[in-house]
């Protein structure tokens, strides 16, 4: 790391300290953001922490040399930032409240992708239980858009039986939903 940082005159190479600045940036950055958000649960306050760890590594980066062991030296730095985050939060109560919020929010977000993956793959269930002639008219018409007069043009059928189809759809989706997850669906 050395044999870089100085030009032949002793002193310290400024474009080689920026070029090497990037590179420990570039290979470091990502991991100590995903540690921190573990830890602190804020990606704003995170961005702040890394920013700050990467500020202290600019202002020493005349002395990157003494730096044996980088990667240790930035999660050192990394975990002192966070501590003081952590700190200032727990007696800033308004600092507190906005990470409690921001950890709900994330927690009612997941369970919310949760229960729409889940109904999802329920209806799917409930399509795939359908005859082959209802579930394709269902999906022409829910999936691809198309109305009935097209649905009965595309397959050489009548208007009526189509309308009876996706009602006869709709009613078999709407039982097994209501079968396999006590709730009703409104489709």
């Amino acid at each position: 790391m050395t044999s870089y940082l100085h030009s032949p005159d002793g002193k310290g190479d400024e474009h080689a300290l920026e070029v090497l600045f990037v590179d420990v940036f570039q290979l470091h950055e990502q991991r100590l953001y995903t540690l921190a958000l573990c830890l602190v649960k804020s990606e704003q306050h995170v961005k702040d922490i890394i920013q700050e760890v990467f500020l202290k590594l600019w202002e020493h980066r005349h002395h990157l040399q003494d730096i044996h062991n980088m990667e240790a030296w930035l999660y050192r730095v990394m975990e002192n930032k966070v501590i003081d985050f952590l700190r200032k939060a727990a007696a800033d109560n308004r600092l507190k409240d906005a990470i409690w919020n921001t950890i709900s929010q994330a927690r009612n977000d997941t369970d919310e992708w949760l229960e729409a993956k889940e109904y999802n793959r329920i209806i799917q269930q409930a399509i795939d239980h359908l005859p082959p002639q209802r579930r394709r008219i269902y999906c022409l018409h829910k999936k691809e858009g198309l109305d009935h007069a097209q649905i009965a043009e595309q397959l050489s059928i009548s208007r009526h039986t189509v309308k009876n189809q996706m009602s006869a759809a709709i009613q078999s989706i709407r039982s097994f939903v209501a079968r396999n997850s006590g709730l009703f669906f409104f489709l």
